[in-house]
């Protein structure tokens, strides 16, 4: 083995000649452990100043190495402890497509050129239409030709959003070619630039284009240029910072983040396209700061969904590595560049606490008005003018104000009664515009009337009814599970769609999170829920059960089974739209009476607003309140239950009512409109009731 030299070595430099010697260790390695001698697993060594030179890291590869195997399509990956040199590679030096991952290389790209002064990140740059390219992206759709913003702006937008028209403007002012001349020069072969986004035109590569699209790199080359910048040679201390400012405002949390703890600091950029998913950062945990690269290719799975195959791979990987480096750092402090529903909170108390009011837009995006406002009154309260919301800061603002109820109590909202408006007076036969409906005695189950009451169908959101069920009957077994506080990770805080505004390490108890779930149809508040139970509702005989949340889904389809909901399979605990989650009208009000034994189902599904208090990691608190999104709980008569809204199910309506001592359940499905599911609800109820020999239907006021 070759002496070390004493002439002080680059981070590459040092990485490279330990590559060569990890290569020789690797073969002894392979001749004395047979098991670790793995063809697309490969041995090296850390790019630590001062690392050992260290194998395969065994509990990564007995962790990882059976998952990535197992995938339907290519996969590459590179994991590397930037402290410890404790590494895990597999197919890492095999060139892969980076769908918009290759962005993280413009973007250090950028900052290396304005270090140099050759690209002024101030510079105002005008939008023009014929810069406006599809995808993902806000720039195209909500942005105005002619529109002028800071380069650093269009940086922002195009990892933040993964914005094609803002990574195409940067690509003007930076130049084609010089991404792939900024990797060559450190020695990242692999790691190309080929076109601007959707303008294969453009090339500057064209067989590469052909065989990669806009970009390509390696799993290991792009490790080692997070390594490279995490060490603080690439950058000066300014850019490195507002790099990594910019890879934590990543808005994709469904790959590598979507099992890590809530307030992880990763600091990252996605990419995906089709039959290519991939994912690259640094991830803070007890044992150092980790690298890691996941590049998928051609894989079988193309589903645009958060759960195909590619992402529940990168979410594991991402889990295997906080579960062999510890615990993740938590950052739950406000700073400028900030934006979320926490901002919009933060925004609105300090308004209220400081006189005269700053007057800020209530706009979640933590600016320079926001940082002046925020400085003021931490001098008004003698802590340090920093800018940064931290945990004395926290504690000071006190309870932070609501977005929709700024100034009542929760304890105030819950007390309130509100009024109830006279049934509707007219007796028509109904007139409905939904695919399938169903009504049943809900004492004896018997199913009344019917249309199409077996079909198939999007559920949308009365899937929630299951989640909540679910819950419950933990619940009748052990009731303390309604106090356990019950966190919300950044995955849930991230689900898109209907919301209980509940933030990334903030807890509320399981109780309350029911009624986030089933008041404002919380599809954040679906996805804690079953991260926070699905490891005690494991069924080892199940395929399904791979981790907490795919545990809890699993226990939902038991369920369904156990109480004869024969057409119903789900796939998620919210309804967002997935080809193999469907149901029927008649097995949703099956479930429907089931839940509605629980006292506490009852309670929730008939309560029209409901407040609590969010507690954050950091132990600010924040008042919440939440409306129901069942209007007919406004008309007497009418109990509950939940409502549900998809392109793909249609408006969706499972309605709990009793007139005269009859109890019935309706069920509609795929109404035309949201206005339209509630006119076919009372439709068929007013009729049930009085085929049901209800005299009074028809003589009571209009609403």
């Amino acid at each position: 083995m070759a002496p070390r030299t004493e002439k002080p070595m680059s981070h590459i430099q040092r990485f490279r000649r330990s590559r060569v010697l990890g290569l020789a260790f690797l073969a002894g390695l392979i001749l004395s452990h047979p098991s670790n001698a793995q063809q697309d697993e490969e041995s090296t060594v850390s790019s630590a100043p001062d690392a050992p030179i260290t194998r395969i890291d065994v509990e990564l590869q007995r962790t990882i190495g059976p998952l990535v195997k197992q995938h339907r399509g290519d996969v590459a990956v590179a994991i590397r402890n930037l402290e410890t040199g404790e590494q895990y590679q597999f197919n890492a030096t095999t060139p892969m497509p980076t769908a918009s991952l290759i962005k993280l290389p413009i973007l250090v790209t950028a900052y290396q050129l304005s270090d140099r002064g050759a690209l002024n990140l101030r510079e105002q740059v005008q939008l023009k239409e014929e810069d406006k390219v599809p995808g993902s992206g806000i720039l195209t759709d909500h942005f105005s030709t002619g529109a002028s913003l800071p380069v650093e702006d269009y940086l922002r937008l195009m990892v933040r959003y993964s914005d094609n028209t803002a990574t195409n403007v940067v690509i003007d002012q930076i130049g084609i070619a010089s991404t792939t001349k900024a990797m060559e020069a450190l020695r990242l072969n692999q790691t190309k630039l080929h076109s601007k986004v959707y303008r294969r035109d453009t090339t500057i590569s064209p067989e590469r284009s052909r065989l990669f699209g806009i970009g390509s790199t390696t799993a290991k080359e792009m490790v080692d240029l997070l390594s490279s910048f995490h060490s603080g040679e690439l950058l000066t201390k300014a850019s490195t910072s507002a790099v990594i400012e910019h890879l934590l405002s990543c808005d994709d949390g469904s790959k590598l983040a979507a099992e890590l703890p809530p307030g992880t600091w990763f600091a990252h950029k996605t990419g995906a396209i089709s039959n290519c998913r991939t994912d690259a950062g640094i991830i803070r945990t007890p044992r150092g700061a980790v690298a890691v690269c996941f590049l998928t290719n051609r894989n079988e799975d193309q589903r645009w969904a958060d759960n195909n195959e590619a992402n529940r791979l990168a979410a594991k990987i991402g889990a295997a590595i906080v579960e062999r480096f510890g615990r993740v750092e938590i950052d739950q402090r406000l700073r400028k560049g900030s934006f979320g529903t926490l901002v919009e909170a933060l925004q609105r108390t300090l308004n209220d606490r400081l006189d005269p009011s700053p007057e800020l837009a209530i706009d979640g995006d933590f600016g320079p008005a926001t940082l002046e406002a925020l400085m003021r009154f931490q001098a008004s309260r003698n802590l340090s003018t920093t800018g940064v919301v931290d945990e004395a800061t926290w504690k000071a603002l006190g309870t932070l104000l609501d977005r929709e109820n700024p100034v009542a109590d929760p304890q105030v909202i819950n007390a309130q009664r509100l009024s109830l408006r006279s049934a509707p007076a007219e007796s028509d036969p109904p007139v409905v515009t939904c695919e399938a409906w169903t009504i049943i005695d809900r004492e004896t189950g018997e199913a009344l009337f019917s249309f199409n009451e077996d079909a198939t169908l999007h559920p949308a959101s009365t899937t929630k009814i299951m989640t909540a069920f679910v819950v419950l009957r933990l619940a009748d077994d052990n009731p303390q599970v309604l106090e356990e506080r019950i966190q919300f990770s950044r995955r849930a805080d991230q689900t898109r769609g209907s919301t209980s505004a509940i933030r990334t390490g903030e807890s509320i108890t399981v109780r309350e999170a029911l009624y986030g779930l089933l008041l404002p149809s919380g599809n954040d508040a679906s996805v804690a829920l079953a991260e926070h139970f699905g490891a005690r509702l494991t069924d080892k005989s199940d395929p399904d059960s791979a981790c907490r949340y795919d545990q809890f889904v699993a226990a939902m389809n038991r369920t369904a089974r156990q109480i004869g909901m024969r057409r119903t399979r789900y796939v998620n605990t919210h309804g967002l739209t997935d080809e193999r989650h469907q149901t029927s009208a008649g097995d949703l009000a099956r479930l429907a009476r089931e839940a509605m034994q629980h006292a506490l189902f009852c309670e929730i599904v008939a309560t029209r607003q409901y407040g609590c208090v969010a507690t954050g990691e950091q132990g600010y608190q924040r008042n919440i309140f939440w409306k129901n999104t069942n209007q007919l709980l406004g008309i007497e008569g009418y109990q509950g239950i939940k409502t549900g809204t998809t392109s793909a199910a249609g408006a969706c309506l499972v309605t709990a009512g009793e007139r005269n001592g009859r109890p019935l359940i309706a069920v509609v499905l795929g109404s035309k409109s949201s206005s339209a599911r509630y006119a076919d609800t009372r439709n068929l109820m007013r009729w049930a009731w009085q085929r049901l020999g209800d005299t009074t239907v028809g003589k009571t006021p209009a609403d």
